[in-house]
């Protein structure tokens, strides 16, 4: 069953990369009593993710967090190690959590996975954004072509907040 508008996140652990080595985190320690834009890619590096969607969630980010927003969090069905030379070469910096659903578990429990192995991509997530509010979905916006980023985008993302 895929998420909708009012539905509490499915738990989760997540790796994200840190000083000190991958570190996990659970949906709780993200979500609870938090703000957060969230969005997925199917895969980082890819050209869509890497020179569409994650730029505007850079470029915006002032703009996102002034409307109230404590986290801006970014996933994909990658490992934490391509997530955090991701990070390092998208220069993001503190301004986004990105987070490693490596094994797909969250995607999976969302509803929000897709089968891009005619690409040799294998399980992957959909391309999506949501605005979750103590761990509920406020908002969500799901690509209907993983190749593009326009529903998700945080332009829309931005105007929905």
């Amino acid at each position: 069953m895929t998420l909708s508008i009012g539905d509490k996140l499915p738990q989760a652990t997540f790796r994200t990369p840190s000083e000190d080595g991958p570190k996990t985190l659970s949906t709780d320690e993200i979500f609870n009593g938090k703000t957060v834009a969230f969005f997925a890619v199917p895969g980082a590096f890819t050209p869509t993710c890497t020179m569409n969607h994650l730029p505007g969630f850079l470029e915006l980010n002032d703009e996102i967090r002034a409307k109230g927003v404590d986290t801006i969090a970014v996933v994909s069905v990658n490992d934490v190690f391509v997530m955090k030379a991701w990070a390092k070469a998208t220069e993001a910096g503190d301004r986004i959590l990105f987070l490693a659903d490596g094994n797909g578990e969250f995607t999976r429990a969302a509803g929000l996975d897709v089968d891009l192995s005619g690409g040799g991509l294998g399980l992957r997530s959909k391309r999506y954004s949501m605005i979750v509010r103590d761990g509920t979905v406020a908002a969500l916006n799901v690509e209907e072509s993983p190749g593009q980023a326009e529903t998700s985008s945080a332009s829309a993302l931005l105007a929905q907040l």
